[in-house]
């Protein structure tokens, strides 16, 4: 049987794409869902697919990307499916075919190539946010509690948890105000 999975990561976004392509390849059974692909831990239709495939099955995905952003999760995913004897099947990057030597290998080469660009963006924006707050420009987010109105409550006798309930904050943001 040949299985789908499709992803995006939020609700804004269309799975219609993803579906057409999974339906075009013959997909049988299809797995769907808007969730971020950062971790596996929260992808419920991801595990759905990975208990619903047995042996001589096929996992389809449209885009490496659509099963796992890092190289050690798309590995965990594809020896899971190994021990299931399940093949694995990307369509965008068609040399990824774990039925062979050869898409073994691209698997390989793209999912760790997937991960370096992820780090290069992460270290680009680093690089950024560092220089922004260096010429004064990246101040952080603004603040939404003010400390005065904290310690004014605290002075009239309130506790802790009486200022947070008050405010809609955090205890530990009221401990924090009184510290500042």
């Amino acid at each position: 049987m040949i299985v789908g999975y499709a992803r995006c990561s939020s609700v804004s976004q269309s799975l219609d794409i993803q579906l057409d392509h999974l339906a075009d390849a013959g997909c049988e059974k299809v797995f769907a869902e808007k969730v971020s692909g950062r971790s596996t831990k929260d992808r419920v239709e991801l595990m759905h697919a990975m208990d619903f495939v047995r042996e001589g099955d096929t996992l389809v995905v449209t885009r490496l990307d659509r099963l796992a952003r890092s190289v050690a999760d798309l590995h965990r995913i594809i020896e899971t499916l190994n021990e299931k004897k399940v093949a694995f099947r990307c369509l965008n990057q068609s040399g990824v075919d774990t039925s062979s030597s050869t898409g073994k290998l691209m698997l390989a080469v793209l999912g760790a190539v997937a991960q370096f660009e992820n780090d290069i963006r992460r270290e680009r924006q680093t690089e950024g946010i560092a220089k922004a707050k260096a010429e004064g420009r990246y101040r952080g987010r603004k603040a939404t509690i003010d400390p005065a109105r904290v310690k004014e409550l605290r002075e009239t006798g309130l506790g802790p948890a009486a200022i947070a309930r008050q405010l809609g904050i955090g205890r530990a943001s009221v401990y924090r105000a009184l510290a500042a």
